[in-house]
């Protein structure tokens, strides 16, 4: 039974042993599932490791096999050396199966959305955790994670399928989110609108007339179809074309064509917050 953002957010104390809050996700992971939104974590948002005071990372929600885990910690430590990363469960059986893996700047235990680490990590990755969670929890379990962030932390509530083809993610620091990402393998789509059915719990269900992220999803089509002509220089191109268009036609895309080239694009969270 899912668990209401009511409980989610019971008062409690930081550090104090107690039931995680949360509950067991299905554990279904692939390794370099993550290989996208880790991709964006040590490229337009590294700079909040490398200026970290502590470089405090936690993997919340790894699942069923902690590879996804070790790519992070060995993804990060190429541009912070001295990082540590926690990698949080709530099922007991998940953390023992961890537990070989570890190794200096890498530890494993049990917990939740409450974050049993010493300290305030300056990164967060949860994914395809809050799916799995009522519409209605999401706001309440930002706000739990958010609240134990370190200065310019960050919290990243992500979701993707099996493989990590088609992989959405949003922003958020101790004030709220910052951007929606949305990075898709070229050949894994006719259309960019597919990504869908990947988004974030808290825009999933607003895909639809009248929304901010359904009037994103259309305007994405029509550059993409728009930027055809292009293909026959590659997808690449294409969809860079369809970045162009779309900041040309006054949606707040941000970084550049070193992004999009990578088939990501990212766009400033007011733009398609549900309305």
């Amino acid at each position: 039974m899912v668990q209401k953002a009511e409980r989610v957010v019971a008062p409690r104390t930081p550090g104090r042993a107690g039931k995680p809050v949360g509950n067991v996700t299905r554990g279904t992971t692939n390794p370099n599932r993550m290989r996208r939104v880790d991709r964006w974590l040590t490229g337009p948002a590294a700079w909040r490791l490398r200026a970290a005071t502590d470089p405090l990372v936690v993997d919340l929600g790894y699942g069923a096999s902690p590879a996804t885990a070790v790519e992070l910690f060995e993804r990060l430590s190429a541009i912070r050396p001295d990082v540590r990363v926690f990698g949080i469960e709530i099922e007991p059986e998940r953390v023992r199966g961890a537990k070989p893996f570890e190794r200096p700047g890498l530890s494993f235990r049990r917990g939740g959305f409450e974050l049993p680490v010493p300290g305030n990590p300056v990164l967060v990755r949860a994914f395809n955790v809050l799916r799995q969670y009522e519409e209605a929890d999401v706001g309440g379990i930002w706000q739990l994670v958010q609240r134990r962030l370190a200065p310019a932390g960050l919290f990243i509530d992500g979701t993707c399928d099996e493989i990590g083809r088609r992989v959405t993610w949003v922003a958020l620091d101790a004030d709220g989110p910052l951007s929606l990402s949305m990075s898709l393998r070229f050949g894994s789509f006719t259309l960019p609108s597919e990504i869908a059915e990947r988004l974030p719990k808290a825009l999933i269900h607003r895909n639809i007339p009248g929304e901010r992220i359904h009037s994103l999803m259309q305007a994405m089509d029509k550059a993409w179809l728009e930027s055809a002509p292009l293909a026959s220089f590659g997808n690449r191109q294409r969809w860079t074309g369809m970045c162009q268009t779309l900041l040309d036609g006054g949606w707040p895309v941000q970084d550049g064509p070193s992004r999009w080239r990578l088939g990501e694009l990212t766009i400033d969270w007011v733009a398609v917050a549900p309305g």
